[in-house]
């Protein structure tokens, strides 16, 4: 015994001094170390982060590569006028708008630019209707979760063992070899139903071949072909949860909440809808209101033209009669002075109309230069609109998209609260379980002996059968988590509830804003007509008087000036004015119909048409199960508002929404508002020989 201690504490002691060796080899310096071959020091960086450019090599669209440089006032040739009207300018700015850009963000925090991610486009609703992630599903997302799941796995297996016994085992000697060899088949096809119950057919077979003699065969097969269904009874049942929530058997706890149903995705579908709609609508307001001030911007430049070659014929007039001795250089040079000034003001009014021009392209999707100058050919309204206060704003209140996009949330968290509502219960579940089982020397063989010398045989004999009944019951005590996300949905809709109500009053005080400036606006443009046609008369009958020397320079040049700016200041109203008619019909939610613009869905690919068709035909030929119980939902959407909005104020009948819609006034119709003609504004000259 002393000697088989002494042997194994050598052994011991080797292996330590082995040990010791080859980790002292491991801390030894790592100059000592060469390596072989010739070094590649290239592929060494000193340094972990880096500036670095993504290897994508994407077209540049035709307006970059195509534009030429941009007008400025350097340029010397005549640029070729190109007269666009109103409408054309807002098809070409749609046709060009996969992308929607803003007026607003341009040479500013671009948000094209900054956070292009966010950007709206045409392709929002798509992304949307196809996102897969939670709280973006989609509807086909949304429903994925009642497709039928097949799955099936195939293992096979061997294993070999000694027995471990003086006495033998499993029939064999003792320290003798027990062989196995198995295989294990399973396959099962579940279905999720709408109220939540889900349904699988299940087929197993198992395989044991075994070298035991204690087996009454030396390989047999075992298994099983059963059904099995199951229903939440308590918490999350229903076809109403689950539209909202999703299948509760699928639902992760803390995780996927209640908006995993395809109604919640159907209305995230709707809000993408909208907000596409709501930057569409800035869109259109955008270009617009870029149209008329390129039309002031040439307004603006006729009017500095003009009075600059009236300064250069007054200096001229002065000039000679300070040769005859009847101005003094004072007035020559008071002459001269204003020449320059109005040279200068021509000039920052061309370049003026280059700027409005770019903007106006941005939006339009147009390049930057194309050889040509853009000039409006539509002149603005000169009639005064009086609109009706409660038609427009039953219109807003029904119209706004703003309020629509509100409402859709509303409605998606008062249908949350409701599936919320339902996890403050326990869950029951009923199960249910049926299957014939199966047994058999061979798989498919069939020697006609005995039952059990074929599984099939024995699964379709139908002998050996099991089933299981119950209920499955778990009780949350307390419900704290159910109730704390009851209370989170209470309040969301409360806040909803008071968001939209603030929107409603903020759209009426827009509205009412837009009622003023609209008043205003063509206030001033009647005033400043008048003003225009009184300076004008002031320079008419000053003239003679100029050149007969009976009065001083002074009072003409004055009142050049005076007629200049009476000028830019009516057009520049005028302009106001038309801009506040496209502002009105911005604050009501109409400048999309206004425009003649309507959002409709694409084509889809003709198999999509010839399936639906299908179906269309499967449903109209199913069993009719309204006696059984209620099979049409709650409706949740409406083609049209449903509104119904009163006015409590003295002397003013009743206005329901329908009824305000019907009696709006819109373009192509026989109705004619109430207007004050006042004098239209002068064509714009039909060549401008002095834009180069």
């Amino acid at each position: 015994m002393a000697t088989g201690r002494q042997s194994a504490w050598r052994r011991w002691t080797s292996a330590a001094a082995i040990t010791s060796t080859l980790l002292s080899g491991c801390v030894r310096d790592r100059n000592d170390v060469k390596y072989v071959g010739k070094e590649k020091r290239e592929l060494y960086r000193a340094h972990a982060m880096d500036v670095a450019f993504p290897t994508v090599n994407e077209p540049l669209p035709p307006e970059v590569t195509s534009t030429a440089p941009p007008h400025t006032i350097l340029e010397t040739d005549e640029i070729p006028i190109r007269d666009i009207s109103l409408a054309e300018t807002m098809q070409l700015s749609l046709q060009n708008s996969q992308v929607i850009r803003t007026a607003g963000t341009f040479l500013m925090a671009n948000t094209l630019l900054t956070n292009p991610q966010n950007t709206p486009s045409e392709y929002d609703p798509a992304i949307q209707a196809s996102g897969v992630l939670f709280g973006a599903r989609g509807v086909e997302a949304a429903l994925s979760a009642f497709d039928a799941q097949l799955n099936s796995s195939m293992v096979w297996g061997r294993n070999e063992t000694i027995t471990n016994s003086v006495f033998g085992g499993v029939g064999l000697p003792s320290l003798s070899t027990l062989s196995q060899e198995t295989g294990v088949f399973t396959s099962s096809l579940q279905k999720t139903m709408a109220n939540g119950g889900v349904v699988s057919l299940n087929h197993n077979v198992n395989y044991l071949g075994s070298n035991s003699p204690g087996l009454a065969y030396p390989s047999a097969y075992s298994g099983l072909v059963g059904a099995n269904y199951s229903l939440p009874l308590l918490a999350g049942s229903g076809t109403e949860f689950t539209r909202v929530a999703g299948p509760i058997s699928q639902s992760f706890n803390g995780v996927s909440g209640v908006n995993q149903g395809v109604l919640i995705a159907r209305i995230n579908e709707d809000i993408s809808i909208a907000t596409f709609e709501l930057a569409l609508r800035n869109l259109v307001k955008d270009v617009e209101n870029a149209y008329w001030d390129l039309y002031l911007a040439y307004r603006n430049y006729h009017t500095a033209v003009t009075a600059r070659e009236s300064s250069l014929l007054t200096w001229r007039i002065a000039d000679l009669q300070l040769q005859g001795g009847v101005r003094t250089r004072a007035e020559v040079a008071q002459a001269r002075d204003q020449y320059f000034a109005t040279e200068a003001a021509s000039m920052n009014a061309r370049s003026n109309i280059y700027t409005a021009e770019v903007r106006l392209r941005r939006l339009m999707g147009l390049s930057a230069n194309d050889g040509t100058t853009l000039r409006p050919l539509d002149e603005p309204v000169t009639a005064q609109l009086v609109p009706d206060w409660y038609i427009s704003l039953t219109e807003a209140l029904t119209q706004r998209v703003e309020l629509r996009t509100q409402k859709w949330n509303l409605k998606s968290l008062e249908l949350q609260l409701d599936a919320a509502n339902s996890l403050v219960r326990p869950q029951l579940n009923f199960v249910s379980g049926y299957q014939v089982n199966g047994f058999g020397d061979q798989l498919l063989g069939y020697n006609g002996q005995t039952t059990t010398s074929n599984f099939y045989q024995n699964v379709t004999a139908g002998n050996q059968t099991g089933w299981n009944l119950g209920l499955q019951f778990n009780w949350a005590i307390g419900f704290r988590a159910a109730l704390a996300q009851v209370r989170n949905y209470e309040l969301r809709v409360a806040k909803a509830q008071r968001v939209l109500a603030e929107q409603e009053k903020e759209v009426a005080m827009e509205l009412a804003a837009t009622f003023q400036e609209l008043s205003r606006a063509f206030a001033a443009a009647e005033l400043n007509m008048n003003r225009m046609i009184a300076a004008r008369e002031n320079v008419k009958f000053l003239e003679p008087n100029i050149r007969e020397g009976t009065i001083l320079l002074d009072e003409l040049l004055r009142a050049q000036l005076r007629q200049a700016e009476a000028e830019v200041a009516y057009y520049q109203s005028l302009v106001q004015y038309n801009q506040s008619l496209n502002d009105l019909q911005y604050r009501k939610g109409t400048i999309l119909p206004h425009n003649a613009i309507y959002l409709a869905e694409g084509s889809w690919a003709a198999e999509a048409y010839e399936e639906a068709d299908h179906n269309a035909d499967a449903r109209n030929h199913a069993i009719d199960a309204s006696g059984v119980k209620e099979t049409v939902p709650q409706p949740f959407a409406s083609p049209m508002p449903v509104d119904n909005i009163y006015f409590s104020v003295p002397n003013a009948e009743p206005t329901p929404a329908d009824d305000a819609a019907a009696s709006v006034i819109m373009p192509g119709t026989t109705a004619e508002p109430t207007t004050v003609t006042a004098p239209a504004a002068k064509p714009l000259p039909a060549k401008h020989d002095e834009l180069p």
